[in-house]
């Protein structure tokens, strides 16, 4: 059976309700994507790897004067509502995997001995900046990953990008509608560029027809 990972991109409360801290437009719209998603993964046996970021007062992300580029105002502050994930992307007995680097042996059978899903925190909107992603990926050893949240131009673009990087040979798929971006200019120039790179483009109807 091919190894499939469904990896799940901070959705978080601050970026996908309109009331939160740092909503990307337009994000309240696929929330019934994501929840079939899960739901599907969930009732399938597809482990889900979720990213989340965790922000304390200091974190290089944050500024008071933001680009919204490299940084963005205070958002998913540690503690507080709009850092947790929405419910419709609920995980199943999530194991937390902290970014400060761990020893690659432990975090591997952490992980492989773990039977939920897995929730990798993040200071930063890289997720390749939590130290124990590469022994986490090896752990799964996915042949599949399929990806899906926001933002698409910021944390889904590092994820992918990561991805295509550190595991050339994991067929990667992007569900189209089940992503939003801050800028969509930048969002539609990335979609483009991605499929030219060999990233399968699919929707939410094609994942839970089981062709992505």
């Amino acid at each position: 059976m091919t190894r499939v990972l469904f990896w799940d991109v901070d959705t978080q409360h601050d970026f996908m309700k309109a009331d939160g801290l740092l909503y990307v437009p337009g994000s309240e719209e696929i929330i019934p994507n994501l929840e079939a998603l899960t739901g599907y993964a969930h009732m399938n046996g597809i482990r889900i790897l979720a990213s989340a970021d965790d922000h304390v007062p200091g974190h290089r992300e944050l500024s008071d004067t933001p680009d919204f580029l490299t940084t963005f105002p205070p958002h998913c502050m540690r503690g507080t509502p709009g850092q947790r994930k929405i419910p419709e992307t609920a995980l199943e007995n999530p194991l937390v995997i902290e970014p400060e680097a761990a020893e690659a042996g432990q975090v591997k059978a952490r992980v492989a001995g773990h039977k939920g899903d897995l929730l990798l925190h993040k200071h930063w909107f890289d997720v390749f900046t939590n130290g124990n992603i590469g022994p986490v990926l090896d752990a799964l050893d996915p042949e599949v990953v399929v990806l899906y949240g926001v933002a698409l131009d910021v944390c889904d673009k590092y994820a992918v990008e990561g991805l295509l990087q550190q595991r050339p040979k994991t067929r990667l798929s992007l569900v189209t509608d089940a992503v939003r971006a801050i800028h969509a200019d930048a969002g539609a120039r990335l979609l483009k560029d991605w499929a030219r790179r060999g990233v399968k483009m699919v929707t939410t109807a094609d994942v839970l027809r089981g062709v992505a």
